[in-house]
């Protein structure tokens, strides 16, 4: 996965995809990747229906797309030379299609919705990205790109739980920290069931604790890295958002799965994650 070599950064010209601009040049110029630009629209056939349709609308709404695309990577990316791809079809689809049959190793994109609907929806595009695409994914609110953009990682938090990928999630923490000369720092949320009037937890919570705080110990032990670690007990969207802030960290890494079917704790609550983050996350 590291390092990123091909970069692919969807655009939808709204103030979120605007938003991550300077974040996408950062990590081409950083890693020295190639970048594609990557653009879907409705098809015209949708909006009419079985009604009779000039058959060069079509080749016009292209060419009007392309046009559009060829503007805004001036705009956006004067002096680059981005790939410029627009596609006809749903925009989810039309992206996962592009990375399984292109190749891509990171994508980078904003999310849609503020106030009180930002913390119900990622955004269906987003959602989708998340859920099918084999790749990287660098997302954030455009309120928060947009409002601290920092010019480097300095600072990059781990959130890992007890799955398989662990391993692999810090693994590639600790070479994207690396690569920026950043702090690395390390998150286990426990989310451990509340105390009721039926069943007291509390007698075992020390050992679960314990427990995790030795699997992570053992875990950078044996991976060679020395990096300080929390144990949290709190809704993993909470504790995740906490020792951010705590850690002022400029970037949370986290997994996905090794397959999305597989449902990992992190990955069951990455949407909140991402929704409650104070930095962009990067999923893996």
């Amino acid at each position: 996965m590291l390092p990123f070599r091909k970069i692919l950064f969807p655009v939808d010209y709204s103030d979120p995809c605007r938003a991550v601009v300077p974040h996408v040049q950062q990590m081409v110029r950083h890693f020295s990747a190639t970048l594609t630009l990557l653009h879907a629209y409705p098809s015209v056939l949708l909006g009419y229906g079985d009604l009779a349709v000039d058959p060069l609308l079509p080749e016009q709404i292209q060419t009007y797309e392309r046009d559009r695309l060829h503007k805004f990577a001036m705009e956006m990316f004067h002096g680059q030379r981005p790939e410029l791809v627009t596609q006809a079809g749903e925009a989810g689809s039309v992206l996962n299609g592009y990375v399984q049959h292109q190749g891509t190793d990171l994508v980078m994109m904003g999310t849609h919705g503020y106030g009180p609907v930002r913390r119900l929806l990622l955004g269906s595009v987003t959602a989708k990205v998340l859920h099918d695409v084999s790749a990287a994914v660098w997302t954030s609110a455009g309120s928060v790109v947009g409002n601290d953009f920092r010019t480097s990682y300095k600072s990059i938090l781990c959130a890992l739980d007890e799955s398989d990928e662990a391993e692999a999630v810090l693994t590639a923490a600790a070479a994207f920290a690396k690569s920026w000369n950043a702090r690395l720092s390390i998150v286990h949320v426990l989310d451990m069931p509340r105390t009721s009037v039926n069943f007291d937890f509390s007698p075992g919570e020390k050992e679960i604790r314990d427990d995790a705080d030795f699997r992570l110990r053992e875990l950078k032990g044996r991976l060679g890295i020395d990096a300080p670690h929390a144990v949290i007990d709190a809704s993993i969207e909470e504790g995740v958002q906490q020792e951010a802030i705590r850690r002022n960290a400029d970037l949370i890494v986290t997994g996905r799965g090794l397959e999305q079917s597989t449902f990992s704790r992190l990955w069951s609550r990455l949407y909140p994650i991402i929704r409650e983050s104070p930095c962009p996350v990067l999923s893996i």
